[in-house]
């Protein structure tokens, strides 16, 4: 048989359970006990899903508080001094989220969170380990030996997860000095021994051991570096699973192979060109797992074809042979079968986590059970589904294709350069040196959300609605003029997130009710699903805009979301390229930019959160992606008149490998998160000489924590030294949805006070 195991299950919840209790944590309106309650009861609910889904080997340790590397840090004693508090006591939850989220007042004194970045190239965020030179690593959190135990207590075949060391390490920063992080490998790797002893002495037979960067473009130190590290754990107790995923293996396949370890597993999603190459490298004692269940998307599988390759895989390996997806399943919305809203065809091409827990099973058992009902029933299906999505007309739009096909070289091209543009703009604008802005939204609140349910459940009219809107964005209108910013915007308040707003009014498009998935700590987001070719029937924020401008003299901003975010932050279609629904995209985002500026909005921000998140893993692979990213940025702003201001925003990304093609995306603003970071990512932005203006965030949004004035002159300062100041805006790290009004309020205070002073200072 092969052998049926995950990778990793989502951890929020079905309700996203975790999320309420965190958040009621945070308000103190839930103790810890309580806290600590739902989170064991959603790992027993999860462990009997996937065990009664077919799954043999259940992951443990994919469970997070806020996040898995978070939780790795806590466990190797990776706690930066500012959040250490009295002594050397043992971190606790609030230790945890300190990092996560900084600390206003405590002992700590205003700590500042911890950096955030992507993982790899997805849209879950993880916090940055913070190494230091002489970095002590001590095992001083017990979660993952308590939820082996929990596991065990319930009868489970249990099989632990760990981050690798060298992809631990490669993850994390080297703080407060000059050093190769990579010379900590030998004092990290003997608490994995520990842990690994730990984890035999409670009886445990495999440990699934994650390493992604072996999909990455690796120095020669660090390969050198996997076979060092794994002869030493080699000794150590437990069958080890080697697990990659996100790419193929490449130059680093017979590195991975060959490593002293019991398993290898592998995404053949992501990488299906790696096989049958890896059965000649995969040596007679070793496990080989193949991940054939997409784990970042929610199509369902064509089992035929995967069981192809396992029947192949089979004769060559045996009960060797273990089947799973091809990563974690943290990335998949948890159940289709809550939805209900969804039309039965489109409903039958999709697969959440369940779903696809199921899937993996179906194929383990295909191999042993070929003509079993079950297994029948399941390939009839899973071929009655892929003919139904080839044949669709729903996919398919004439239309749409041929605008794409008549696009000529110059579409993408505004009339005048950077150059030009920006006189004429700051002669339209008339706007004070260090502008001041938002990033777009402001708190949405409970009124905002109830009236959206409300609305959304036939209890309001539509009228009604509007007016519930109107009266938010007077509100957001009337405290930033009486706050001081210079270029205002409207607050969303309308809209329940920056992609499935504009996604609900493109066709081409299907939504879900309970597609969460967990971008960072209490954040979840619920992409949309690219099913079909991509138009824009109708205008999308123009009256709402028309409005806010109606009730200021100063600059309103129209505020929409980009068409590399769009795609990327969505469940995009398998059938065609990423490169052709990016285009779609851009020319349906086009018509909103030209029909903006023909009601006379003169900046258009048009958000690229996304932009570095979608750049391949290997380098070989950027320039191709980079170019067509570009483009489509450059279509949608390319229409207007020079005298009309285009910003764009992007989350945190380190920007020195792709600062030429974004400054190829020819934004007259750019706006980025750089708080975090101590402003060190404009780094890149001085060393290329980046030619537009700039917003560097002064203030991190993720945080409840409010900066004070001089924090955010200090950080502008910085900035002046790497961006001439006349190119300079100052606007927070990204929007303000997720903040209350009061800190919110506070903090743009000092944001404004900030401005003023450096004013004067430049002047």
């Amino acid at each position: 048989m092969a052998l049926a195991h995950n990778l990793g299950f989502p951890r929020i919840g079905g309700d996203r359970e975790l999320k309420k209790a965190q958040e009621a944590f945070w308000k103190g309106e839930l103790d810890e006990a309580g806290l600590r309650a739902v989170g064991r009861k959603l790992r027993a609910e999860h462990w009997q899903i996937q065990k009664d889904a077919g799954i043999d080997l259940l992951p443990v340790g994919d469970f997070a508080w806020y996040d898995q590397v978070l939780t790795h840090s806590l466990t190797f004693g990776v706690i930066p001094e500012r959040f250490r508090g009295h002594g050397n006591a043992k971190p606790t939850l609030q230790t945890l989220f300190g990092m996560a989220r900084g600390v206003s007042d405590s002992c700590c004194g205003g700590a500042h969170a911890q950096e955030m970045t992507k993982w790899f190239d997805t849209n879950y965020h993880y916090l940055v380990p913070e190494f230091s030179a002489d970095q002590q690593f001590v095992l001083s959190w017990e979660q993952l030996f308590e939820e082996v135990a929990e596991a065990q207590a319930l009868g489970h075949n249990v099989k632990p997860v760990l981050i690798g060391p060298l992809t631990y390490l490669w993850l994390g920063k080297a703080k407060g000095g000059e050093f190769d992080k990579l010379d900590l490998l030998e004092h990290l790797l003997p608490l994995y021994g520990e842990i690994l002893q730990r984890l035999d002495a409670q009886g445990v037979e495999w440990v699934q051991i994650d390493e992604p960067i072996l999909v990455l473009d690796l120095p020669q130190d660090w390969k050198n570096a996997f076979e060092r590290a794994y002869n030493l754990l080699q000794k150590e107790p437990l069958k080890k699973l080697v697990a990659t995923y996100f790419g193929g293996l490449e130059d680093n396949l017979g590195l991975a192979a060959g490593l002293p370890v019991d398993g290898l597993h592998i995404d053949l999603v992501r990488a299906p060109e790696q096989y049958p190459t890896i059965l000649d490298r995969v040596p007679g004692y070793k496990v080989l797992s193949l991940g054939l269940v997409n784990g970042r998307n929610v199509w369902r599988c064509d089992l035929e074809k995967a069981l192809d390759v396992l029947r192949h895989a089979h004769e060559r390996l045996g009960d060797r042979l273990w089947v799973a997806p091809s990563c974690s399943l943290l990335h998949s919305p948890v159940d289709l079968a809550r939805e209900d809203k969804l039309d039965a065809e489109l409903k039958s091409w999709l697969a959440f986590a369940v779903q696809k827990c199921e899937e993996v099973a179906a194929l383990s058992r295909a191999l042993t059970e070929p003509e079993s009902p079950e297994v029948l029933e399941a390939l009839a299906v899973s071929q009655a589904v892929q003919a139904s999505g080839a044949e669709s007309p729903r996919i398919h739009k004439p239309a749409v294709q041929a605008r794409v096909a008549a696009l000529k070289p110059e579409d993408d091209k505004r009339p005048a350069p950077f150059a030009a543009r920006i006189e004429k703009q700051r002669a339209e604008l008339y706007l004070p040196a260090f502008p001041t802005t938002t990033i777009g939204s402001f708190p949405q609140t409970s009124a905002i959300r109830l009236a959206r349910q409300a609305f959304k459940a036939g209890k309001l009219s539509e009228a009604e609605y509007t007016e519930a809107m109107h009266s938010e964005i007077r509100h957001a209108v009337e405290v930033q003029e009486r706050l001081g910013l210079d270029v205002l915007v409207h607050g969303e308040a309308e809209r329940n997130d920056m992609v499935e707003y504009f996604a609900e009014q493109l066709d081409g498009y299907a939504f879900t009710r309970f597609g969460w998935v967990q971008s960072y700590g209490s954040r979840c987001v619920k992409p949309a699903v690219i099913f079909g070719d991509l138009s824009r029937p109708n205008a999308m924020t123009v009256e709402w805009i028309r409005y806010a401008q109606g009730l200021t003299s100063k600059w309103m901003k129209g505020m929409l979301t980009g068409p590399v975010t769009m795609l990327m932050w969505s469940f995009p279609r398998e059938d065609v390229s990423r490169e052709v629904q990016a285009r779609q995209l851009a020319l349906a985002i086009r018509d909103e930019v030209l029909d903006l500026e023909a009601t006379g909005i003169r900046i258009v921000q048009i958000d690229e959160a996304a932009f570095r998140e979608g750049l391949p893993l290997r380098k070989a692979g950027w320039q191709a992606y980079l170019d067509w990213a570009t483009e489509a940025f450059r279509l949608t702003a390319s229409g207007v008149k020079d005298e009309t201001q285009i910003h764009t925003h992007m989350c945190y990304s380190e920007f020195n490998d792709v600062i030429e093609s974004i400054a190829a995306m020819d934004a007259d603003v750019i706006t980025i998160e750089t708080s975090r970071s101590d402003m060190e990512l404009l780094d890149a932005f001085e060393a290329f000489a980046y030619p537009n203006e700039i917003g560097p965030g002064v203030y991190d949004i993720h945080s409840p924590r409010v900066p004070g004035k001089d924090e955010i002159i200090n950080l502008l300062r910085k900035a002046a030294q790497r961006v001439s100041a006349e190119r300079l805006w100052v606007n927070p790290d990204c929007g303000l949805k997720t903040r209350a009004w009061p800190e919110t309020e506070a903090a743009l205070v000092n944001m404004v006070a900030a401005a003023n002073e450096l004013r004067a200072e430049f002047a």
